[in-house]
This record gives C-alpha cells, structure tokens and sequence, in this order.
C-alpha cells in the first residue's frame, strides 16, 4: 500500500471516529435534555398535586364554614321560634301582678263581688293563654332556695324550718320553657 492510500485510510477512520463521537456527544445531550423536561414534567407534576391538595383543604374549610353557618342559622331560627313571645309574655307580668293584687281586695256587697268575678275570669283566661305559649310559675315557698330562680330581698328566722329554705314569696317569677323571665322575689331562712 501506499502512503497516501494509508494516510486516506487514517483520515477516514479519524473521520468515522470523530462521527462517531459527535454521534455520541448528541446522544448524551439528547439525553440530557430529555431527563431535564423530564424532571421539568416531574417539578410541574409535584407542583400541581401541590396546588391540587391547597384547593381541596380550601374546598373543604369551605364547606365546613357554610355547615358551621347553616347549623348556626338553625339553631337561631328554632331560638327564635322558641321563645317568640318572651318580649309580650314579659310586657304582660305586670298586668298578672296588678289581675292577682285585684283579686286580694276583700268584698262587701254583691256588686264588688260580681267585679271581682268578672276580673277572676279574665285573669283565668289570660293565665290559660300565657300558659300555652310555655309561661310557668316558679314555685318558691316551702322549697330550697336556688340563685338561678329566687331573688333573696330578705333574711328571716324560723327555727322549725332548715336554713336556706325559702319562708315567703314577695313576688312571683316566670320560667317561659327554660328562661327565667323574672326571678320570684323571695325571704329566705338564716
């Protein structure tokens, strides 16, 4: 062989092998630049569940809130049902104190009587009407005092009795279901 044939031979392996390293170097970089948008794709992918999740727990405190607010609005309006005619039941005490004060006036002719009849009945039928809208006497006399139901005004002694019992009712009190409208007035035992 010739020289020139075997300098043409080394220049064309020298050429396979430099095409033959670019070949590879592009391999690599396509490689590399795949596995970036991959890991591209992945960092997007994690972002996104990241974001899904945050939207979801805001959906859900949502949600809560609007249950929380409707179950409030409820127990409002069974409230407000409830105890509708506290406001008149409490305006019309004073008239069931001066109906019971009435009543007590002792009577000497037959037409003092007939009044005091008359106004019996009324009284009645207004006790018949506040009694089925849920307004109770608060029985007081006789029983163990309870601050959450009796107003002490006064302190009395009575050996016979136990101490905190309650000797006199001064004034009643009204229960409308469970509230206590007004508080009975009571003397109460040493």
């Amino acid at each position: 062989m010739t020289e020139t044939t075997e300098n043409k031979d080394l220049v064309q392996e020298d050429v396979q092998a430099e095409t033959t390293t670019e070949e590879v170097e592009q391999t690599e970089a396509q490689e590399e630049v795949e596995l970036s948008i991959e890991e591209q794709y992945e960092a997007k992918l994690a972002e996104l569940q990241a974001k899904l999740a945050d939207e979801e727990n805001r959906h859900l405190r949502l949600r809560a809130d609007f249950d929380n607010m409707r179950r409030r609005n409820q127990l409002d309006r069974e409230a407000a049902e409830k105890y509708r005619a506290q406001s008149l039941l409490s305006d019309l005490l004073p008239v069931l104190d001066n109906f019971e004060r009435a009543l007590q006036v002792e009577t000497t002719s037959e037409e003092t009587a007939s009044i005091i009849k008359g106004i019996e009945m009324v009284y009645r039928s207004l006790i018949e009407a506040t009694e089925k809208e849920g307004l109770q006497v608060i029985k007081a006399e006789g029983e163990q005092f309870d601050p959450t139901i009796h107003q002490a005004v006064m302190q009395e002694q009575d050996s016979e009795k136990e101490t905190g019992i309650v000797l006199r009712e001064l004034q009643k009190g009204y229960i409308l279901k469970d509230r206590v409208l007004r508080p009975t007035m009571v003397s109460v035992n040493e």
